[in-house]
Order: structure tokens, then C-alpha cells, then sequence
């Protein structure tokens, strides 16, 4: 996996790192009520993960054996993340930043991305991040594509934490990350700031 050229992110004006909420009219099915983690964000534009929908049926062990790996520990708690509609056949693992590999993107202190088998055969064997999140696929802007679309009120955001990013809990996942910019889904319109 290529590293996004990050310095653009340090300019402001970017947000990578933050989590990106599908605004209630959005007419994107497969971004329908989705929570994003944005791993990078510059002119160069955007890439993130899904982090509120599964990939259908297939687990972590199904994923290991397809893959050929043999690991001692199962982990029934992963499970496969619908990442985006971009490269539904790769795999990225977001995770918390105390486990780095040297193909590692560090997104900010607390948040990693590894797009590589060793990351899997490392969570099978217990070694790997102390917080993971295995997803298929990722959602991927063009350069100015992003900001013309939280522009047009397609996208909110705000500040990820990893309890919001790692906990399994994906049902309610969306409505906690609008309760977190300090208002309720029924508040929202497509027209929210335009007078």
C-alpha cells in the first residue's frame, strides 16, 4: 500500500484523522448512515475506512483460511468491515498505534493503518495491536472531491476516539458519532447551512 502524502494534513484545512458522518440525505447507498475514519486527506484527496459496516457474512477465521494462515487463536471477535467500494478485494487493518510495521502509515498518535498479510497472521497470533478493525475495501476521493461534497452538506465531522472507531457496536455507531457533535439525527436536513 503507497503512503498518502501526509504533509498537506499538517497545512490544516484537512481532516485526516477525523471521522466523517453521512449526513441523513445522503443518496449513496453504500454511504447510507456510514461512519468513516478518514486515514488521509490532502489536495492530493482522501482515503478512509468504513467503520460502521460489516462485509457480509465472511469472519476473520474464514478470511485466515482463505488466506492460508494458521493461527492458534481464532479471534471470533474480529470481524470483516465493508472498508468502501474501492478495492473490495484488499484488506487494510485500522488499529491503535502502539503496533508499527515499516509498510505502517502512522495517522496520529493513536490511530494506525497496515495493509499487509503479516498484520493478520500477527492478530491470529495474538501479537498484533492492542485495537483492530479489519475491513475490505476503502472509500476514496479524488483531489477537491471530499470537501465539494462536505460542501454540499453530504458529510458532517468531528473528532474520532478509538471507543467510537473500535467498539462493536455498529448499530448505533452513526447516531453516537451525530450525538458527539452535540445534536440529535432528527435536527438534520440537507439544508442545514444554507440560508
Amino acid at each position: 500500500m503507497d503512503k498518502p502524502n501526509m504533509q498537506d494534513a499538517e497545512d490544516g484545512g484537512y481532516l485526516t484523522g477525523q471521522l466523517l458522518v453521512a449526513m441523513p440525505t445522503m443518496a449513496d447507498p453504500r454511504f447510507e448512515r456510514s461512519v468513516i475514519y478518514l486515514c488521509a486527506h490532502s489536495s492530493e484527496g482522501a482515503m478512509g475506512l468504513v467503520v460502521n459496516k460489516l462485509a457480509g457474512s465472511l469472519t476473520f477465521p474464514d478470511l485466515l483460511e482463505q488466506l492460508g494462515i494458521d493461527g492458534p487463536d481464532a479471534r471470533e471477535d474480529i470481524r470483516v468491515h465493508f472498508g468502501g467500494p474501492v478495492e473490495t478485494g484488499r484488506g487494510f487493518v485500522l488499529h491503535s498505534a502502539e503496533y508499527l510495521q515499516d509498510s505502517s502509515l502512522q495517522v496520529n498518535d493513536a490511530f494506525a493503518l497496515t495493509a499487509t498479510v503479516d498484520i493478520l497472521r500477527d492478530l491470529a497470533y495474538g501479537s498484533g495491536p492492542r485495537q483492530a478493525l479489519l475491513a475490505l475495501g476503502y472509500a476514496g476521493w479524488g483531489p477537491g472531491q471530499l470537501d465539494q461534497e462536505i460542501q454540499k452538506n453530504g458529510w458532517l465531522h468531528v473528532e474520532a476516539d478509538e471507543l467510537l472507531v473500535f467498539d462493536g457496536g455498529l448499530e448505533d455507531k452513526w447516531d453516537r458519532a451525530i450525538r458527539k457533535l452535540g445534536f440529535d439525527a432528527a435536527m438534520l436536513s440537507g439544508d442545514a447551512g444554507h440560508a
